[in-house]
């Protein structure tokens, strides 16, 4: 007779289990050192123009963190086009998700399969693609292609992150607001917005931060302009600045900050 009690654990389950644990934890590192080094040289005191030796700790780079102009300009660009971009992807997205996941009409999987496909092709070939178009119709690029480039590949995982986040969504609570008499837009206001709205935010934000880190289709199609990532690039082989790491952290502390607060936003959300 079975007395619910588990059996002892063998010594080579223990050392599977220490296995897993150490495979997990080297996982981590290797995801999270290189942030690590940013931060840390953001302190360093670099002798000459590259910052890429450890040298003397010091607070000087973070008392004049937006001292060099074309760097911070740059910095400016990138925070504009990726919020700009954010929320016109994340407007869009949504909308598709909803269509997709509400309604069933033809052609309804071909775009379910075209909203893959600037997730799965690759960034050089939609980057040149891109800047094929603008040249060939005459585009001048700059600030505008730059924003309906990153516009394009962030309404794809827009959609997918918001699809998969009402896949799970009862419509009949829809129905049951409007059998109580309310008017389609205030059940959608009321009832089904405040529910996929973490699903929302965890997508504006994902695209946020994927328009502000993208280099290969921004270099295809900036033109004149210079965002960050392109700045950096260019600034790797004539000078690496301390404030370079300065400006990173500030976005990493900028984007840590928003993430927890949308944990925070969905945890109270689901507890109510």
């Amino acid at each position: 007779m079975s007395t619910g009690s588990q059996p002892p654990e063998t010594a080579l389950g223990r050392a599977g289990r220490w296995g897993l644990t150490a495979f997990a934890a080297a996982g981590f590192v290797y995801l999270f050192l290189p942030i690590a080094v940013i931060v840390a040289y953001s302190f360093n005191k670099p002798r000459g123009k590259f910052n890429i030796i450890w040298q003397e700790f010091t607070f000087d780079n973070w008392k004049s963190p937006f001292a060099p102009g074309p760097l911070t300009d740059a910095m400016v660009l990138s925070l504009k086009v990726a919020a700009i971009s954010a929320v016109v992807a994340t407007i869009l997205g949504t909308l598709m998700a909803l269509a997709l996941v509400r309604y069933r009409f033809r052609g309804g999987a071909l775009i379910g399969l075209l909203l893959v496909l600037p997730i799965t092709t690759p960034e050089i070939v939609m980057g040149s693609s891109l800047a094929t178009l603008f040249i060939s119709r005459g585009v001048q690029r700059g600030f505008v292609t730059i924003l309906i480039a990153h516009v394009l590949f962030c309404t794809s995982f827009v959609a997918l992150t918001v699809k998969a986040r009402i896949r799970g969504f009862d419509w009949n609570l829809e129905d049951a607001a409007m059998d109580l008499g309310a008017s389609p837009w205030r059940t959608f206001s009321r009832v089904t917005l405040p529910l996929i709205t973490p699903g929302i935010l965890a997508a504006g934000l994902l695209s946020f931060a994927l328009s502000i880190d993208d280099f290969i289709i921004t270099f295809f199609n900036s033109g004149s302009e210079e965002t960050f990532p392109l700045r950096i690039f260019g600034a790797s082989r004539t000078q690496i600045s301390p404030q370079i790491n300065v400006l990173a952290t500030v976005v990493l502390l900028g984007s840590v900050t928003l993430m927890l607060a949308g944990v925070v936003f969905r945890r109270r959300t689901d507890g109510h």
